[in-house]
């Protein structure tokens, strides 16, 4: 466990992360989650940036802990905010995720860090991994801008 995961429990304030719609083509790289509060879930991967890290930096450091892989960064897709709280009503976990589209680059894809298990999945296969309805959304928005950028690319390419 990282010296830092039990400062998450029960935080003075909401915790900034960041998350990666991955994309090797169509597929999307997704984890199964090693730690709580998601632990066994299957979520994009991402995690807290670090004092003084860039959102960027941290995307790229994140992805390559836990998959193994380097990436490119691109643009923000949105933001997701979960909270856990507990039967009491006290505040578990409380984070504030910036979810950006990323592009693999290079690199074998490996379990590290915080991941238990990471895989390149096709859209037409989610069902079997039981996403959020809030990870779906972001991979959805990813795919809508690549495919829009392929689109204006082909056109810009036919016209010349």
């Amino acid at each position: 466990m990282c010296p830092d995961r039990v400062d998450r429990l029960f935080p003075a304030h909401p915790m900034v992360g960041v998350g990666a719609v991955v994309l090797d083509g169509r597929r999307v790289l997704l984890e199964r989650r090693g730690q709580p509060p998601a632990q066994g879930t299957w979520a994009l991967p991402g995690g807290l940036i670090e004092l003084g890290e860039t959102a960027e930096a941290a995307i790229r450091r994140e992805v390559h802990e836990e998959c193994g892989i380097e990436v490119d960064v691109g643009p923000i897709l949105g933001l997701f905010e979960p909270i856990y709280s507990d039967p009491d009503g006290r505040i578990r976990y409380h984070f504030v995720v910036i979810d950006f589209l990323a592009h693999y680059r290079a690199g074998m894809l490996r379990v590290g860090d915080d991941a238990a298990e990471a895989a390149w999945v096709d859209p037409a296969d989610f069902a079997e991994y039981e996403l959020t309805s809030a990870t779906l959304n972001m991979i959805r928005r990813a795919l809508e801008l690549f495919e829009g950028s392929a689109r204006n690319s082909e056109h810009l390419g036919n016209s010349e």
